[in-house]
């Protein structure tokens, strides 16, 4: 297996507190892992320094994809590169259109790829193909990028980005927040179709049940900035049980 992602070390602050203090990891392609721990153990954080987001600052390590330091890219050049966060609350953008938005997005992948971009025509046929597997209507796509959505309609639509911009790695911020017992079940094969060799995902979350629907191939508990166990898909079942309680002591 090849590594697609690789964390050495890496610490960031927020402002002057230390919130990561020196997490590694690695994920191989083809690989979903799972990071789970309690509030406040830096989960967003984590996610927000691999997406390149500001007010984030590393202050020591690296972050690799493909070989590449995501350091000195920033966060446009990271998603041109094949980074892709799903948010835990997306926000809206009243006054774009969610077709041109999402075109606008594939285009500048195809273009970084050296590839033609997609006309009007072929792009609709292409976002109706995909969004009729996730549950989104015609009616979504014509509106202004989540603007008037219910939690789960927003959830549905980063997926449907995703399967879009098909990136090589995907970072799912606790997507699970917020979704029904529907909701999360038709998020969850979304994102189970995204499942490739070549791609590799990392799904953040608190709860267990999002892990019954998407099956990592490990699970990593993070607790105090660190990351303090890892373990197959029973960890998660574990934590379930007997919650974070130890693992916060041991932070």
């Amino acid at each position: 297996m090849t590594a697609l992602l690789e964390i050495r070390d890496l610490h960031a602050s927020v402002g002057d507190k230390p919130i990561l203090k020196g997490i590694n990891l690695t994920i191989n392609t083809g690989e979903v892992h799972a990071i789970m721990g309690p509030n406040g153990s830096g989960k967003s954080t984590m996610s927000y320094v691999l997406a390149g987001r500001d007010g984030y600052k590393v202050t020591g390590g690296d972050i690799l994809m493909k070989g590449e330091s995501l350091l000195e890219m920033e966060p446009d050049e990271r998603a041109r590169a094949g980074m892709f966060l799903a948010f835990q609350y997306p926000v809206e953008l009243p006054g774009v259109g969610g077709m041109s938005f999402l075109r606008a997005a594939v285009n500048a992948r195809r273009v970084e790829a050296g590839e033609e971009e997609i006309d009007q025509l072929g792009f609709v046929k292409i976002v109706r193909e995909k969004a009729k597997l996730l549950g989104i209507s015609d009616d979504m796509l014509k509106r202004a990028v989540n603007v008037g959505f219910s939690g789960g309609e927003k959830k549905r639509y980063e997926i449907l980005q995703m399967a879009l911009l098909e990136p090589s790695m995907a970072v799912l911020d606790e997507t699970d927040s917020g979704l029904d017992v529907d909701a999360l079940r038709i998020v969850s094969e979304g994102v189970n179709l995204l499942r490739d060799p070549g791609r590799a995902m990392l799904v953040i979350t608190h709860y267990q049940r999002l892990l019954n629907h998407i099956v990592p191939d490990q699970v990593h508990i993070l607790a105090g900035g660190k990351i303090r166990k890892s373990g197959g898909k029973e960890l998660a079942l574990e934590v379930e049980e007997s919650g974070y309680a130890g693992i916060d002591d041991a932070a």
